[in-house]
């Protein structure tokens, strides 16, 4: 999980989309959801959420969380 941990948000999103394609493909393996479930974990630390709106089929809203000193 570091590995995802130290990437950009618009990289780690990359990762996400290319792995849901792979699966969305077939091309399915126990890694793949593992790898999925990893990247999902960090993006929701990060307040970075996925939503579906009507007019497309995925889009990533980010959303800063504050922090206080």
């Amino acid at each position: 999980m570091k590995f995802y941990e130290k990437l950009p948000n618009d990289l780690l999103v990359d990762f996400y989309t290319e792995i849901n394609k792979k699966i969305k493909k077939g091309e399915n393996t126990k890694s793949m959801y593992y790898e999925l479930g990893l990247v999902i974990s960090v993006m929701n630390r990060r307040g970075i959420r996925l939503v579906k709106p009507s007019s497309c089929s995925q889009k990533v809203v980010v959303k800063r969380k504050s922090v206080s000193a």
